[in-house]
């Protein structure tokens, strides 16, 4: 263990991972303002969620490299200030051209504090407890979808659209403050035998070298495909429930925060308990039955709010079994190399998600058809985890 005190360990690193979640649900219930503001369509509107996705994943090859040379802490550091320069841009931005760019910086903020928390769970708790520091992270995570839209729905209403941004903003600046003065770095010292100090900082070798493991690949994709359940999800349900269902924006932020209240019941309590007991490989397998399962029910239609969102329910569990289970495996063959894998296993779950997401959605199918499609995507590797082979690569020790 780095720091001496894992409990003031995981505050910073809970506060870390923050940055993303909230740049995504606290402006959800705005979405179809916004499309009427701007004078857009919806799908056009939505881009401002995959658009800041495709650069998050992207932006963690540069920051994962970067945190391993210099430190978690001045990348984190680095990435709080452009996330307030990002959200101040983007309240300002007079076109939706504009609003994705700023999208855009923001997705390269929010990687920085996101690779610099999860190397540091590398860092500090090794490779066979990570998964478990992994599954109260993505926890910590679903606070902000329970509670950012109810916040976003009243600063919506009461000031606007553009008072989501400068709200971001100004939660920057306290971050700064805050990991500033009490965040100490955790990068492992530089022994004789550690070379990456010694190699080019953006080496293409130490990319491949992550890549060429099976079952990092294997994991990683599981990720990027559970991940893709919830893009699809955040990005379609707002448009869906409001304008085609006819819910108010008050009705979808509370069937919203039901959604995020089991998440963090799937990512504190369900994830971890399970693991322990079952072991990594049973819980993925529970995890992968239970959204292939809700990509059947998903079938049905979803014409009412609760056939649309029976299905997600059951997905927020069968998320945090698979990401718990899955980022840790992925993670663990890893050591001096923790941050460019923690990397490349954003640019899978965030970019690789955010990409499939953004063909899907234009399809000319109903919200219901493609998140049906999404969680049934995931069948194949449940099938493929009861194989010899998937066996091998998602391994009962890492």
């Amino acid at each position: 263990m780095v720091d001496s005190s894992p409990r003031r360990m995981m505050a910073f690193l809970f506060f870390l991972v923050l940055f993303s979640p909230m740049a995504i649900d606290i402006y959800l219930p705005a979405l179809p303002v916004m499309a009427v503001d701007f004078g857009v369509s919806e799908v056009r509107v939505q881009d401002t969620i995959t658009w800041y996705m495709l650069s998050f994943g992207l932006g963690q090859l540069v920051a994962g490299p970067l945190a391993d040379r210099f430190g978690r802490r001045p990348i984190a550091l680095a990435g709080i200030v452009l996330y307030g320069i990002s959200s101040s841009l983007a309240y300002l931005a007079a076109t939706l051209d504009g609003l994705l760019f700023a999208r855009l910086l923001q997705g390269l903020a929010a990687c920085a504090t996101s690779v610099s928390a999860f190397a540091c769970v590398r860092d500090c708790f090794g490779p066979e407890k990570s998964g478990k520091m992994i599954s109260y992270l993505n926890g910590a995570i679903c606070f902000i979808p329970a509670l950012a839209p109810i916040l976003g729905s009243y600063l919506t209403i009461a000031f606007g659209w553009r008072s989501n941004f400068s709200f971001m903003a100004g939660f920057a600046v306290v971050g700064l403050l805050f990991v500033a003065l009490g965040f100490k770095e955790t990068k492992p010292k530089v022994t004789p035998n550690n070379t990456t100090e010694k190699a080019p900082l953006f080496s293409l070798s130490r990319y491949v070298d992550v890549l060429k493991t099976p079952q990092f690949l294997f994991n990683a994709v599981l990720c990027m495909l559970a991940m893709a359940v919830i893009l699809a999800y955040v990005t379609s349900a707002p448009m869906w429930m409001i304008n085609t269902l006819g819910l108010t924006m008050e009705n979808f932020t509370a069937w919203f925060s039901v959604n995020a209240a089991l998440n963090i019941l799937g990512g504190f309590v369900i994830a971890p308990v399970l693991m322990d007991k079952l072991g990594t490989r049973r819980a993925l397998k529970a995890g992968l039955g239970m959204i292939v399962a809700g990509g059947f029910l998903m079938l049905l239609g979803g014409q009412t709010a609760l056939l649309f969102m029976s299905p997600i329910f059951i997905n927020s569990v069968g998320f945090a079994l698979v990401l718990g289970a899955c980022a840790g495996k992925a993670l663990a063959p890893f050591g001096d190399k923790a941050g460019t894998a923690a990397a490349l296993l954003g640019v899978f779950q965030m970019t690789g998600a955010g990409a499939l997401v953004s063909v899907m959605q234009r399809l000319s199918w109903s919200a219901p058809e493609l998140m049906a499609l999404h969680m049934l995507l995931l069948l194949p590797a449940l099938v493929m985890l009861m194989l010899p082979l998937g066996r091998q690569w998602h391994p009962v020790q890492a």
